[in-house]
């Protein structure tokens, strides 16, 4: 059987490595013969008889899903679509029977990239995850190693690291993963969970603090280098935004008058 699948960096810049696969079909036999193929690639994967969460999908840390609409019923086009928004970096390869133009051009609308109609050779399902996952590697390389700047901040992922001013904030990988999340979701909140996920690969336990922990060391360190800027910013019972907020400006005071100067006039 295939390697488990663990918890890898979800950064771009990480070695591509084999490929993660997610597979949710319930013909056995075309399951085992791709799975098998699969195998004999070095690919890691995981074999679903049931939908799997989006949020299981990113613990998984896959890279492609191929999935059999059939299976989903009613929820296919709803399951389809939010799974494609939710994880925008997953390569979506539909493999399912007979179906009309509009079906096809519904589920690519919805977020497939791509839609392969069965009885199907496995090899051909191997060769179009491959596509999927070489164009999303390159488009990942290719937005991956631009700076990202960001008030005083610029966050470098071609070096791991955050910089002020040319000083590195000496952050720690995971320190940076966390910094490289928020920032990309600029303005927008994230929960805690979903930060837990993407940044350690797992579904947080209840009452897990990290993302607390690593949130404020992230933040001393951040301050230590950008003091009076509001990069970080709490949502109570929620989670966290990244916004640059410069310091405000300080009211300026008149100039101390001489002994016996009389206050100019209103």
């Amino acid at each position: 059987m295939a390697e488990p699948l663990t918890a890898v960096s979800s950064s771009p810049q990480a070695q591509p490595g084999p490929i993660k696969l997610a597979i949710v079909d319930r013909d056995s036999g075309f399951v085992r013969v791709l799975t098998k193929r699969a195998e004999e690639m070095g690919w890691r994967y995981r074999a679903l008889s049931a939908p799997a969460r989006p949020e299981d999908l990113v613990a998984m840390r896959v890279h492609a899903l191929v999935v059999d609409l059939a299976l989903l019923g009613e929820d296919a086009w709803e399951f389809l679509g939010r799974v494609a928004g939710e994880l925008p970096g997953l390569g979506v390869i539909v493999c399912t029977g007979p179906s009309t133009v509009a079906q096809r051009v519904r589920g690519l609308r919805l977020g497939a990239d791509d839609w392969i109609t069965k009885p199907c050779h496995p090899q051909e399902v191997v060769a179009r995850v491959e596509a999927v996952v070489r164009r999303r590697r390159r488009a990942d390389a290719a937005s991956g190693d631009a700076p990202r700047r960001a008030g005083e901040l610029e966050i470098r992922p071609d070096q791991f690291q955050a910089f002020v001013g040319g000083q590195s904030l000496d952050l720690t990988r995971r320190e940076f993963e966390l910094l490289e999340l928020l920032a990309r979701s600029e303005g927008r909140v994230l929960e805690r969970e979903d930060i837990y996920r993407h940044v350690w690969g797992y579904t947080m336990v209840r009452g897990d603090r990290s993302v607390d922990v690593f949130v404020r060391k992230l933040r001393q360190k951040i301050e230590r280098f950008s003091p009076g800027w509001t990069y970080i910013h709490t949502h109570f019972g929620i989670g966290y935004r990244f916004e640059a907020v410069p310091p405000e400006p300080q009211d300026s005071a008149p100039p101390p008058r001489a002994p016996g100067e009389l206050p100019p006039a209103a």
